[in-house]
C-alpha cells in the first residue's frame, strides 16, 4: 500500500514538473519571437531612415555645394558613375574631399561633390594592335583583362564589364584557352 502511495506522489511530481517545463519553454519561445520581431521592425525603421536621409542628402545643395552620403557597398568609381555618368571622375571626388586613402569609405560619410564635367578616356583606333571585334574571345598566354578591353572596346577600364559578364571571382587570374564573353 505504501508503495502505490509513493508511486502516485512521484507521478504527480513528474506531471507538475512537465507542466512547468512546458510553460518555461513556451515563454522562452515567445520571448525569442518577440526579440526577432522587434529586431526586424527596428532594422526596417533604421533602413527607411537611412534611405530617406540619403535620398534627400545625396544631391542636396548646401551653400551651393552638392553632397553625397556614402552608402553600404559604395566606392568612388560607382559614386562618380552615379553623379557624373563617368567613373573617371572618382579622382575629382577624392581630391575635393582630401581622401588620404580613396579606396576606404565609411558609411554615412558626407562627400562634397565638385562641379566638374564628366571625364571620358578613349584610345585612338590606330594605337590598338589586333583589335577584337567579336562577341567572344579565347584567352592566350600573356593576356590581361585590361589589354583585352583595350583591344575589344578601345577602353581598358571596360575590363570590369568583361569580368562581370563572365562572373570572374578574381579578374587577375584568367587562363589560356578559356573563352570570354564580350558584352556588345
Amino acid at each position: 500500500m505504501a508503495r502505490s502511495k509513493n508511486s502516485n506522489n512521484f507521478l504527480s511530481q513528474v506531471k507538475w514538473g512537465e507542466s512547468y517545463t512546458s510553460l518555461f519553454l513556451g515563454a522562452v519561445v515567445v520571448v525569442v519571437a518577440l526579440i526577432l520581431v522587434f529586431s526586424f521592425i527596428r532594422g526596417k525603421n533604421v533602413q527607411n531612415e537611412q534611405t530617406q536621409s540619403t535620398s534627400t542628402e545625396d544631391q542636396q545643395s548646401i551653400s551651393g555645394q552638392k553632397t553625397y552620403v556614402v552608402k553600404q557597398g559604395d566606392n568612388l568609381w560607382q559614386i562618380a558613375e552615379t553623379i557624373y555618368g563617368s567613373g573617371y571622375n572618382w579622382v575629382d571626388l577624392a581630391s575635393t574631399n582630401k581622401l588620404s586613402n580613396p579606396s576606404v569609405l565609411y558609411v554615412g560619410t558626407k562627400l562634397s561633390v565638385p562641379n566638374v564635367k564628366p571625364k571620358t578616356v578613349t584610345l585612338a583606333a590606330e594605337k590598338i594592335v589586333n583589335p577584337i571585334t567579336g562577341a567572344s574571345y579565347i584567352i592566350v598566354k600573356g593576356d590581361y583583362l585590361w589589354d583585352i578591353a583595350v583591344r575589344a572596346y578601345g577602353d581598358g577600364y571596360k575590363w570590369v564589364e568583361i569580368a562581370k559578364a563572365n562572373n570572374l571571382s578574381n579578374p587577375d587570374i584568367i587562363h589560356p584557352g578559356n573563352v570570354l564573353k564580350l558584352p556588345r
